[in-house]
């Protein structure tokens, strides 16, 4: 479980698979071309590892923004799922992120949950089954197909998971579809609409929005130049990532992370093409 009081702030990053309810403020993420709001009181989910860009918004009245996450695991979840009715089979459209409004009996799980951080020694004993009764909140609520195939390994979702997780370990090499479709023993057109339909992204699309996230964390971190920040996460084209980049965070790379870092444009990270 993480939780956090958080600065307004733009977002960019990689998300886990996890249940996150917002308790104060909002979050708007785009995934693919699709755009997800959150505010007070709604709770999203997410069955696969995505990459995100949006902002995390303050409360009406200046309150920071704060929410609770739950990562999502495998066992927990089968466990569960034995004990449950069987639920209809997920169907190949079924999204893999959603956003909904949080019921009474789904924040009470939650409440219970986060007060044990006041009795640390019921931790042990009743934190397991206050988060599996969120899992269950989830399961039976409009978002609990997006949960189900994470805990059946042949599934088609727990195949595709597995290629997101080769693609993420290996961004920077040249992605290779017949092999990522042979390993979830799928043809490649069953493989590309499964993870389109799970991710609302390509995995050549996939692909370059973790180049692109990873790019912009080098240059905001470690003072790589925009030519080896490109070259780190596989482009071999600097002209082509620049406009990858601007178009996918709005400005060049040195004028982006000299507004990130609050600098005069006169003075950008250094680059070496007039396009980055």
């Amino acid at each position: 479980m993480v939780q956090g009081a958080i600065p307004e702030h733009e977002l960019a990053t990689v998300y886990e698979p996890m249940v996150n309810l917002i308790l104060q403020g909002g979050k708007t993420m785009a995934v693919g071309g699709q755009t997800l709001d959150c505010d007070a009181a709604t709770y999203f989910v997410m069955s696969v590892g995505l990459p995100v860009v949006g902002k995390v918004r303050a409360a009406r009245d200046g309150s920071p923004y704060l929410a609770v996450a739950l990562t999502l695991a495998g066992a927990p979840l089968a466990d569960l799922l034995a004990d449950l009715p069987p639920a209809r089979p997920r169907q190949a459209d079924d999204a893999a992120f959603a956003v909904a409004a949080a019921t009474p009996d789904f924040l009470d799980a939650w409440l219970r949950l986060l007060r044990l951080m006041n009795r640390p020694q019921d931790i042990a004993a009743l934190a397991p089954a206050y988060e599996r009764e969120i899992l269950y909140r989830v399961l039976q609520g409009p978002m609990g197909r997006a949960l189900q195939d994470i805990a059946a390994p042949d599934a088609a979702l727990a195949r595709v998971n597995q290629a997101i997780r080769t693609i993420r370990a290996d961004f920077a090499l040249p992605l290779r579809i017949d092999l990522l479709a042979e390993a979830a023993a799928m043809s490649g057109s069953s493989f590309h609409r499964h993870f389109k339909a799970a991710t609302a992204l390509s995995p050549l699309q996939y692909q370059k929005e973790v180049r692109l996230l990873h790019a912009r964390r080098q240059l905001l971190t470690s003072g790589r130049t925009v030519t080896a920040a490109a070259h780190d996460v596989g482009y071999e084209s600097l002209s082509q990532f620049s406009r990858e980049y601007r178009r996918k965070f709005g400005l060049p790379p040195a004028q982006d992370i000299a507004r990130l870092l609050g600098r005069s444009s006169a003075h950008p990270p250094k680059q070496a093409h007039p396009d980055a």
